[in-house]
């Protein structure tokens, strides 16, 4: 596979794979812009890890890390006047792995296409289900997005923000919201429900989960029940898109509950930590950036 930088296209050739099957996978990273002018992104190679893993589960051929991380810098750097500056706002890159060969029916496309573009108030769904086990709600397939539609949609209606999802195996564990992960505080315990096939395996979750023990956290990955997180003190998302952001209440039928936000929540100092690191503010002493260097050239790209 040999990555090549186009400009964008109102049209591209795909699969009937892809189009009526959803052969199709995709990630989501941003670039940001530091203080003294770097343009960095976070952790691509965890982004490259996760499509390969999603890529096995759906019998794609993925990039390789090096692959997907250099087509990724070379989109930047095609793009690098729409990187903000320091403070105002971050570039949100999209990268797709799509059917692209000639094939009818369902089954495996002969080729794929690579191609990278560029407080919560939360309502329990006990009706419908995001994933099952032994689904594909672990990896980040575009058939994961379009099943929790219909219930975002009735939800936003009646006044949430978004929708946790509770496992479909008991009813009674939460597992993740429409399109980020959760984790529940109480004392010093960060909680969040574990990888096992139909959570997402969020990069921020994943950075969060490294990141609290540096301030005297303890996190635990396990089955959080939904009376624990009524009995919590904080609950917060993580995701490349929200970040790190705080979730202001939860509804569970008729059920209310309120949890600390603002300044003195454990979500805004994760939030800082994180972005500081994401901005250059501070030094990086996880090894978590990458620099995209504007000397490289274009069409020069790995094999």
């Amino acid at each position: 596979m040999v990555p090549t930088v186009h400009p964008s296209s109102s049209s591209c050739l795909t699969s009937e794979a892809d189009e009526k099957y959803a052969n199709g996978l995709f990630e989501g990273l941003k670039v940001y812009r530091t203080q003294v002018g770097r343009i960095t992104l976070f952790r691509p190679e965890q982004n490259a890890l996760r499509m390969q893993m999603g890529a096995d589960r759906l019998c794609m051929t993925p990039p390789s890390v090096d692959q997907f991380v250099e087509a990724v810098k070379q989109t930047v750097i095609a793009n690098k006047k729409w990187v903000p500056s320091p403070g105002k706002g971050t570039l949100y890159i999209r990268p797709l792995l799509i059917g692209s060969g000639a094939v009818l029916g369902i089954a495996s496309a002969p080729e794929y296409m690579f191609v990278v573009s560029s407080g919560l108030n939360l309502k329990v769904d006990h009706t419908y289900r995001r994933a099952h086990t032994g689904g594909t709600g672990g990896v980040k397939s575009c058939t994961n997005y379009s099943p929790v539609v219909k219930s975002l949609r009735e939800a936003k209606s009646a006044g949430f923000s978004d929708v946790l999802f509770l496992d479909a195996a008991t009813g009674r564990n939460i597992e993740e919201v429409s399109t980020c992960n959760i984790f529940v505080v109480k004392e010093n315990i960060l909680s969040t429900p574990p990888i096992s096939g139909t959570i997402l395996p969020g990069i921020t979750r994943k950075s969060i989960s490294e990141l609290a023990p540096d301030i005297g956290y303890q996190v635990q990955e396990r089955d959080v029940s939904v009376d624990e997180l009524l009995e919590a003190e904080e609950v917060f998302c993580t995701g490349t898109a929200v970040v790190v952001r705080a979730v202001e209440s939860v509804t569970f039928y008729e059920t209310k509950i309120k949890y600390i936000t603002g300044e003195n929540a454990f979500s805004t100092k994760l939030h800082v930590m994180l972005t500081n690191i994401q901005m250059g503010v501070v030094e990086d002493t996880k090894g978590w950036m990458v620099e995209v260097n504007d000397t490289i050239e274009i069409d020069t790209f790995l094999n």
